[in-house]
């Protein structure tokens, strides 16, 4: 059962991802992009990392696709242009992109060779133990992460204020 769920949400995800680079329209990207999200939600709910989970709806597919959305409204982007891109980057990219998926997938199998099974620890992380990592020993990274955010707002709210309204 596992599985069957794992190949359906991974169905989704790299639907959403594909479907994210062939739109047109930036709200329509967005929206594919919370398919992505949700999609990954799943893939940790069956991992059991109920908590990544959560918190990959919550701030990803909820708070931070709200603040892409808003942005895109804000500064009323319309639909994007199409080219047929450079024949140079076709020329390259695509023997260029073999390789690099060459390369990683060298570097895994002797990885596979060199490690052998991978057994998991008698330990488990509880959502206790992680909260008080979060909110104990990484507060600063954790505010300074909000204050970025409240920053990029107020820079996208700047750039879309228009000249001559003050």
């Amino acid at each position: 059962m596992h599985l069957v769920l794992f190949i359906i949400f991974a169905g989704f995800c790299l639907a959403g991802a594909i479907n994210l680079l062939l739109q047109s329209h930036p709200i329509n990207s967005a929206l594919s992009l919370i398919v992505v999200m949700s999609s990954l939600a799943v893939l940790y709910l069956l991992l059991g990392a109920e908590f990544l989970a959560i918190a990959q709806i919550i701030v990803y597919a909820g708070a931070i696709m709200v603040l892409f959305t808003f942005v895109v409204m804000l500064l009323n982007v319309g639909t994007e242009e199409k080219t047929h891109g450079s024949k140079v980057a076709k020329a390259v990219g695509f023997p260029a992109a073999a390789v690099v998926l060459a390369v990683i997938a060298t570097v895994v199998l002797q990885a596979q060779k060199q490690l052998g099974a991978v057994i998991l620890g008698d330990s488990l992380t509880t959502t206790q133990d992680l909260s008080r990592v979060l909110f104990r020993d990484m507060l600063l990274p954790f505010e300074l992460t909000s204050v970025l955010i409240l920053i990029a707002i107020l820079g996208a709210v700047a750039l879309a204020r228009k000249e001559g309204h003050s």
